[in-house]
C-alpha cells in the first residue's frame, strides 16, 4: 500500500528549468568562456550544484556556486514558473489522506519560497533540503529521511522527479519510482535508469496509488 508521495522541486512541481539553465550559461561564460547547450545543462539537474561545479572546475567551483546563487537569485521571479494541475494533483493525493513531501537538493530556505510562491507549501508535511542530509541525490538518504518524518517505510512510498538523479535517489532509498516526462529533454537516457512508473502529468499519481493499493489487497 502507498501512503506516500516524494517530489522533487524543480522541473515536476515548479518550472525552474529556464531559470536554471540561464543561470549557468551565465556563470559558465563569465568565468570559464564555456557557452553549454541546454541538453548539457539539463544533464546535471538534480545533482547537488556544488557538485556539478566541481565537475566543470574543481579549482574555481566556490567562485562558480557564488555567481550561480547570486545570478540566480537576482533573475528568479522573472523566470520562475508553474505547471498547470499540479494544485488540483496535490490537493487530490491529500484530501484521500496522502503523505506528501517535497525532496530537493536545494537550499531549504529557497524552497520553501518558491513553494509559497504558487501556494504549494501547504500540502506538505514536510520539506528535505540540502541542509537535512550530509549525503544528496543519487543517494538515497534524502528519501530516506522524507521517510522517516512521514512516519512510513520507503516502501510505502513513491519518489517523484524528471532526473536520474531522482529515479536513483528513489531506488536507492527503498521507495518506487516514477518519472515526470513534461520536462525532460532526453527522455530516453533517463529512461534508462527504469523508474517503476513514467507519468506525462501529476494527476496520474492518484491513479498509480489506487492501482497498487488494488494489486497489493489481492
Amino acid at each position: 500500500m502507498i501512503k506516500a508521495v516524494l517530489f522533487d522541486l524543480d522541473g515536476t512541481l515548479i518550472d525552474t528549468n529556464n531559470l536554471i539553465i540561464q543561470s549557468f550559461k551565465y556563470t559558465l561564460n563569465k568565468h570559464l568562456g564555456k557557452c553549454p547547450d541546454d541538453k548539457e545543462i539539463t544533464s546535471h539537474f538534480g545533482e547537488p550544484l556544488i557538485k556539478t561545479m566541481e565537475n566543470y572546475d574543481n579549482e574555481k567551483k566556490d567562485l562558480l556556486f557564488k555567481t550561480y546563487l547570486e545570478y540566480n537569485a537576482k533573475v528568479h521571479d522573472e523566470l520562475i514558473r508553474g505547471f498547470k494541475g499540479v494544485n488540483e494533483a496535490l490537493e487530490n493525493l491529500k484530501n484521500n489522506n496522502i503523505k506528501l513531501a517535497v525532496v530537493t537538493s536545494k537550499r531549504k530556505e529557497l524552497a520553501v519560497r518558491e513553494l509559497k510562491m504558487f501556494n504549494l507549501y501547504d500540502y506538505f508535511n514536510t520539506v528535505v533540503a540540502l541542509e537535512d542530509t550530509d549525503r544528496k541525490k543519487p543517494f538515497g538518504d534524502p528519501a530516506i529521511k522524507a521517510c522517516e518524518l512521514l512516519d512510513v517505510y520507503p516502501q510505502e512510498s513513491i519518489m517523484v522527479g524528471d532526473s536520474h538523479f531522482d529515479i536513483l535517489c528513489g531506488r536507492n532509498g527503498g521507495c518506487k519510482t516514477c518519472l515526470v516526462k513534461y520536462t525532460v529533454m532526453d527522455i530516453n537516457s533517463v529512461m534508462t535508469y527504469e523508474p517503476d512508473y513514467v507519468v506525462d502529468d501529476l494527476g496520474e499519481i492518484f491513479n498509480i496509488i489506487v492501482k497498487n493499493d488494488k494489486v497489493s489487497a489481492n
